[in-house]
């Protein structure tokens, strides 16, 4: 069974790619940004401060992943708290072993499905998750065209936000995510780059199975 990583920048395209990924090889997916912003759904819900770690933690204990089918993490409000408490090494722990338990068995809440192997995309996943994960990709595109998705996509929700607001988050969010002291943002040392600032969906999607393919052959 193949584990492929994908991690890189927020709006960069890497969970649309895994997912297509995912399809195309018969493999389970799963958005480990999405378990963060269910706790931290869990964390405004309940009225937990995004700043007690300990209360985010004990959230994220109890994490399923029925919680990760909340129509409403796709919202900007979830996606910045989410950022806030992925900065908490307790609560990054408490989703520590989710993460692995489903890189190793991707079928076990799916019934009925055979899965060839698991994708997992995110921020650590090659770095922290999966460090032995077959196949590393590195996912990322110039600030601005992330912005300009991510301004798109809350519009399409139907939210009420100009796109400096939304570059203005962005950045800020790269600042935090590539800064924390628990597992911050970056490349893993054999990880393959893959810049999407001027490729559509389907291109990024050829490029990324020419690697994959080339990868696991040489395996």
């Amino acid at each position: 069974m193949s584990v492929i990583a994908i991690d890189g920048t927020f709006a960069s395209g890497k969970g649309t790619l895994a997912r297509k990924l995912a399809a195309h090889y018969g493999f389970a997916c799963l958005d480990t940004g999405k378990i963060y912003r269910a706790v931290a759904a869990k964390a405004l819900n309940s009225h937990t401060s995004l700043e007690d770690a300990k209360a985010c933690a004990q959230l994220a204990a109890t994490l399923t992943l029925s919680d990760l089918d909340n129509p409403e993490l796709k919202s900007g409000t979830i996606g910045a708290a989410a950022s806030k408490i992925a900065v908490h090494a307790e609560v990054r722990k408490a989703l520590l072993a989710f993460q692995k338990d489903f890189a190793k068995n991707p079928g076990k809440n799916v019934k009925g499905k055979n899965f060839k192997g698991a994708i997992l995309d995110g921020r650590d996943i090659g770095t922290v998750i999966c460090p032995d994960a077959d196949v590393k990709l590195y996912i990322d595109a110039a600030p601005d065209v992330r912005a300009q998705r991510r301004h798109s996509e809350l519009t399409g929700y139907g939210e009420d936000i100009i796109y400096e607001d939304v570059l203005a988050q962005l950045i800020e969010r790269d600042h935090r995510d590539m800064n924390r002291t628990e597992a911050p943002l970056k490349p893993a040392a054999n990880a393959h780059l893959l810049d999407t600032t001027n490729l559509a969906i389907d291109a990024a999607f050829e490029m990324a199975i020419s690697i994959i393919d080339a990868v696991l052959r040489s395996t």
